[in-house]
This record gives structure tokens, sequence and C-alpha cells, in this order.
């Protein structure tokens, strides 16, 4: 049986896989997502939105 600590750090690891995955991608507006899964997160359609958001396109800058 799980107890009350692994129950909490999986549910914050659950909550948080929309800034993971930014995270993980390298995306420009990472903390822009963070900030949307702090805040909003804790509503399904502001969690879903940071999901989207982060497996959105990622402009590469040309460096010339």
């Amino acid at each position: 049986m799980m107890g009350g600590m692994e129950v909490a750090i999986a549910a914050l690891i659950l909550h948080f896989i929309p800034t993971l995955v930014a995270m993980l991608r390298g995306h420009d507006n990472t903390f822009a997502i963070f900030l949307t899964n702090l805040l909003l997160g804790w509503t399904v359609i502001g969690w879903i939105v940071a999901l989207i958001w982060s497996f959105t396109a990622i402009r590469r800058r040309v460096r010339a």
C-alpha cells in the first residue's frame, strides 16, 4: 500500500507533466507553461491547455 507521501508525490508529478514535457523538449515558453500549469492546472481545462501548449512546435532560431 502506498502511504500519503507517495500519493502526494505521484499527484505532483502527474500535475506537472505539461511542464516536464516543455522542459524536456526545450520549449521557448517553458516558464509561461509552468505558470499556466501552476495557476490553472488544478482546473482540467487549464491542465489540458498547458499540455497541448507544451507539445506545440518549437521555433529554432537561425544564427546568421
